[in-house]
């Protein structure tokens, strides 16, 4: 969400339907032998929730009411920012399960470059707020460092990225290499991408300098994962239940018959 057009889209009505957009996805999968019939069946109500991807949602005004909905329906959520709206973060009635804050930078001059903020000159501030915030939150938080070559993962700045890993004290520090992919393809080349070696070389100088170890690492999504300890995220109970006429979302797109 990068408007305020949806600020106050009903939240139930915004779960039931992302819902119904996930059983649209999976519907090709019913039809295939090779599918676990118990496992689909299972997949019809999700059990997990990433609130992302579709701009920043602490522009959402009633994100506090979806959180508690999710958490009522039996379902973890997963809550990432950009960290440049930290009232929002501050006043949640109730906090996700985890919440990711996208730290792309070490430093304000890195961050105005690669990650060109709409709100005002102010934005890099407004992230050291939330730096300054998450110790305080009852919640799991991940620092994420997406690593681009070339910009923001020279040696210079990896002590500058553990000062900051240092005063949030997340759980999890999450090293990623940027992808060229989508709208980043219009001001990355592929050259920016990190091979994963590179990324491993950046965790383990990062990881003594916050008093953590690289935990796991994955080559194919080229990350590794920093911290003290895996501890499994709790599911919240669940009082409340999908209604059985739930159903699934409709077609978005109607092709023309031959």
């Amino acid at each position: 969400m990068d408007s305020l057009e949806l600020a106050d889209q009903d939240p139930l009505d915004m779960l039931y339907e992302s819902v119904r957009a996930q059983r649209r996805l999976l519907t090709g999968y019913g039809g295939n032998d090779k599918v676990n019939p118990v496992k689909f069946q299972e997949a019809q109500n999700p059990m997990h929730v990433a609130i992302s991807l579709n701009g920043e949602p602490t522009l959402y005004s009633r994100l506090g009411e979806y959180i508690e909905l999710c958490h009522k329906h039996g379902m973890t959520t997963m809550l990432v920012t950009n960290g440049t709206l930290p009232k929002a973060i501050e006043n949640l009635d109730t906090l996700p399960t985890q919440l990711y804050v996208s730290v792309d930078a070490p430093n304000k001059q890195v961050f105005n470059k690669i990650c060109k903020p709409k709100w005002g000159a102010a934005a890099w501030e407004k992230v050291e707020q939330t730096i300054d915030l998450l110790p305080s939150l009852d919640t799991r938080i991940v620092c994420r460092h997406t690593l681009v070559k070339g910009e923001n993962m020279a040696k210079e700045h990896i002590p500058q990225y553990a000062a900051i890993d240092n005063r949030a004290d997340p759980d999890f520090i999450e090293c990623k290499g940027y992808t060229f992919v989508g709208h980043s393809r219009e001001l990355m080349t592929i050259e920016n991408m990190p091979r994963h070696e590179e990324i491993l070389d950046f965790a383990g100088e990062l990881a003594p300098m916050v008093d953590r170890r690289i935990l796991d690492d994955s080559p194919p999504s080229r990350v590794a994962l920093v911290g003290r300890e895996i501890i499994p995220i709790p599911i919240p109970e669940q009082t409340m239940f999908f209604p059985d006429d739930l159903g699934i979302a409709k077609p978005i797109k109607h092709l023309p018959m031959a």
